[in-house]
């Protein structure tokens, strides 16, 4: 994996503003255009129908909820890798609506050859489930992508 250019950093937090500019204006054509076609976001439980797989997927959503919840997002902060091709934000979902919001991080990871969206995984500041035994998103791979399955041993490094 090649490590990315200052340009290619610049590139990559410029889309992320795009795709929320894109989210707020429920614009489907925007939305699709920030991602690969098989781009998955991930999500923590209590959502129906997670993880979104698809560019198409994922704007549909995105576009129900600015015309069911009256969404709207803000970024409140970016930080994109100097060596890998990763970003993480801090958002704020503001469902109009409802009158209520949500705060949450995401990772995003980048296609290289592309330069567009390829996954998202949303992280929300709320109470952890005390029903499940450990909380996190629904169907990610976390065994294959060598996350710990449970607590690290004494000592170990």
């Amino acid at each position: 994996m090649t490590q990315p250019t200052h340009e290619t950093q610049q590139r990559y937090a410029a889309l992320i503003r795009r795709y929320f500019d894109a989210c707020n204006a429920a614009d489907y054509q925007a939305l699709v255009s920030c991602f690969t076609p098989d781009a998955v976001h991930y999500f923590p439980s209590g959502l129906p129908e997670i993880p979104w797989r698809s560019a198409d997927t994922i704007a549909l959503k995105w576009v129900w909820c600015v015309e069911n919840l009256g969404s709207q997002w803000t970024i409140e902060k970016i930080l994109v890798s100097h060596d890998s091709h990763e970003a993480v934000i801090e958002w704020t979902h503001w469902k109009g609506k409802l009158g209520t919001a949500l705060r949450g991080d995401e990772w995003y990871i980048f296609d290289q050859d592309s330069g567009l969206i390829k996954e998202i995984r949303a992280f929300y500041a709320s109470p952890a489930d005390k029903e499940v035994a450990i909380n996190q998103l629904v169907d990610f791979d976390y065994a294959g992508r060598g996350y710990h399955l449970g607590p690290a041993k004494q000592g170990a490094k």
